[in-house]
C-alpha cells in the first residue's frame, strides 16, 4: 500500500513545527530585504525638476486677488488647454505631461510650483519649464479681465540625483516589513504544551439549569 500525498507531507509539517520560534522572524526579515533590494535594482530611477511662477497684481488688483488667482492657475495648469501648448516645447505627448506633471500652491503666497517627474533628468526639466511657460502665456492672455499676471519666478534646473529611493533604502524597508510580518506570525503561532503532555482543553461554560437538574 503506497502512502498518500497527505501522509508524505506529515513529516515535513512536523519538522516545520519543530523549528525555533525566532525562525519566522529571521525568515521574514531576509525575504523582505531580498525583495526590497530586488525592487530597488529593477525599478528605473526617477528624477524631478520644479519650476515656479508667481502671480503679480496690476494697479487695479489687490494682493488677495493675486493669491486667489494663483490657486486657480494651479488647478488649470494640468488641463488640456495648457498642456496642449506645453507639449510643443517639451517634445512629449499630452498624456505624458498629464501623468508626469503636478502643481502645488500655497495659501500664504501667490506662487505656483510646477514639478515634473521622468526617468531622464533633462526631460523632467523640459516638461516643468514647458508647462510653466504655457501657464504664464495663458495668464497673459487673460490679464485684462483678471488684473493679474503670472511671472516666471524660478526656472527648473537639472536635478543632481534621482528622487526615487536607492536599492539600499528599499532593502531596509523590505527587511523592516518582513521582520514585522514575521513577528506577527510568531505572535499568532499556537503555543505547544509540555513534552509528552496533551493539550489542556478549554474550560467549558455551564449552561442554564433545567428542571431535570433541580433536586426534588
Amino acid at each position: 500500500m503506497t502512502d498518500t500525498p497527505t501522509r508524505r507531507r506529515l513529516p515535513s509539517l512536523d519538522r516545520v513545527r519543530k523549528l525555533p520560534a525566532w525562525s519566522a522572524l529571521v525568515a521574514g526579515t531576509l525575504l523582505g530585504g531580498l525583495s526590497g533590494g530586488a525592487y530597488g535594482l529593477l525599478t528605473p530611477p526617477e528624477y524631478t525638476a520644479t519650476s515656479y511662477v508667481v502671480a503679480v497684481p496690476t494697479d487695479q488688483a489687490t494682493p488677495e486677488s493675486a493669491r486667489g488667482f494663483a490657486q486657480a492657475y494651479g488647478r488649470v495648469a494640468t488641463q488640456l488647454a495648457v498642456l496642449g501648448d506645453a507639449q510643443v516645447w517639451a517634445g512629449v505627448p499630452v498624456r505624458t505631461l498629464r501623468n508626469s506633471v503636478r502643481t502645488a500652491t500655497s495659501p500664504d503666497a501667490p506662487m505656483v510650483s510646477v514639478t515634473a517627474t521622468s526617468d531622464r533628468p533633462g526631460l523632467s526639466v523640459d516638461m516643468a519649464n514647458a508647462v510653466a511657460r504655457a501657464l504664464t502665456r495663458h495668464a497673459e492672455d487673460t490679464k485684462d479681465s483678471t488684473r493679474v499676471r503670472l511671472v516666471q519666478f524660478s526656472r527648473a534646473v537639472k536635478p543632481g540625483g534621482p528622487a526615487s529611493a536607492s536599492a539600499g533604502v528599499t532593502a531596509l524597508v523590505g527587511a523592516s516589513a518582513g521582520g514585522l510580518l514575521g513577528g506577527l506570525a510568531l505572535l499568532a503561532r499556537p503555543r505547544r504544551s509540555g513534552r509528552g503532555e496533551e493539550p489542556v482543553p478549554a474550560a467549558s461554560v455551564p449552561g442554564p439549569a433545567t428542571a431535570a437538574d433541580v433536586p426534588r
